[in-house]
């Protein structure tokens, strides 16, 4: 579960989108796909290109390649804020269409892909996810415990995102690391790139002695904001630790919990006594972890019913709502399966 990073794509104008084609055609090629995949994804790309410029006046394509424990997939995100679908079913059929074309648009999109969902919500607009694997026939890893999906994105203008997270399992835990480099840019991609090393390297399991690590690891770097998880699936627990604005939000189907870091900067300043947090993941079952580019007050329970679909659509509706365009976004979540 390696950190990873979305590059946004507007599919707002039709004259545009031979270009945004030809970019995530990059992507995937430098990924080392396939040509038999990377001309599926050249029509995945085309027909939700072309159905948020005419269904929805335009839109945005989140593509990036992702590592789970299915393997490598090329993941595309498609956001609109249109009307929605009133009939999800029936336009996911060949030959549906509400602008008297071939209509074979989500069809084909939904048939080439590996993992495909819909999320739509009258009035508000609708997400897509398309996720393409290098090798399909690839089974899923078993005995995994917990699902773990990540969406990081840059700041418009910006090359690289400051922000960044990691996933992995050491002593049969399995350990969760969000973080925030101070500013924008190179500088504070280099500082969240330092904390991920460090936080790899590091061999605690608690998630403040993690942080203590990360702290003095990177005191040549112009510093992040930071919070450790543990999931310990053998004790159901789950253990926290943050420092700076990192939202994190615990929930079940009928609750939700807050908690709330400690003030500081890893690698400048953090305090003197960091205290550990356990909840039982009996109580939450899912966790949510969201850097300041994600507006802080926000709330699950605006869309009724989300938490049955993908962690990454859940993701998206996070960022499409509460997003905020003049810096870096990042939204982690983990599902207790």
């Amino acid at each position: 579960m390696a950190n990873t990073e979305h590059i946004s794509f507007n599919a707002n104008d039709k004259s545009y989108l031979s270009i945004l084609k030809k970019e995530i055609h990059k992507i995937a090629l430098q990924a080392g796909f396939e040509q038999k995949r990377l001309n599926e994804i050249d029509i995945i790309v085309s027909e939700l290109a072309s159905n948020l410029v005419k269904h929805a006046s335009g839109g945005e394509i989140l593509a990036g390649v992702i590592s789970n424990a299915r393997g490598i997939a090329l993941e595309l995100i498609g956001i609109d804020s249109g009307p929605g679908i009133a009939d999800p079913a029936k336009m996911l059929l060949d030959g549906s269409s509400t602008t008297m074309t071939l209509g074979q648009g989500l069809g084909s999109i939904k048939r080439f892909s590996d993992t495909f969902e819909l999320y739509t919500k009258r009035g508000w607009g609708t997400i897509l996810l398309s996720r393409i694997y290098k090798d399909p026939s690839k089974e899923k890893k078993k005995g995994e415990k917990i699902l773990l999906r990540g969406l990081v994105v840059a700041k418009t203008g910006e090359s690289v995102s400051g922000d960044g997270w990691q996933g992995i399992t050491q002593k049969g835990v399995l350990k969760i690391l969000i973080a925030d480099g101070l500013g924008h840019g190179k500088e504070a991609d280099h500082a969240t790139k330092q904390a991920i090393k460090a936080f790899t390297e590091c061999r605690e399991t608690s998630p403040s002695e993690i942080l203590r690590y990360i702290h003095q690891s990177i005191k040549r770097t112009r510093g992040c904001v930071a919070t450790v998880v543990i999931s310990d699936e053998a004790n159901k627990l789950w253990t926290i630790c943050g420092i700076g604005n990192i939202s994190t939000k615990l929930s079940s189907f009928s609750d939700s919990k807050s908690y709330l870091p400690y003030n500081g900067i890893v690698g400048h300043n953090i305090p003197h006594t960091l205290n550990n947090q356990e909840l039982s993941q009996n109580d939450y079952q899912q966790i949510t972890l969201c850097s300041d580019g994600i507006k802080s007050r926000w709330e699950h329970s605006k869309h009724s019913f989300i938490q049955k679909y993908d962690l990454t659509v859940q993701a998206a509706a996070l960022y499409k709502d509460y997003g905020r365009r003049t810096d870096d976004m990042s939204v982690i979540i983990g599902r207790v399966l």
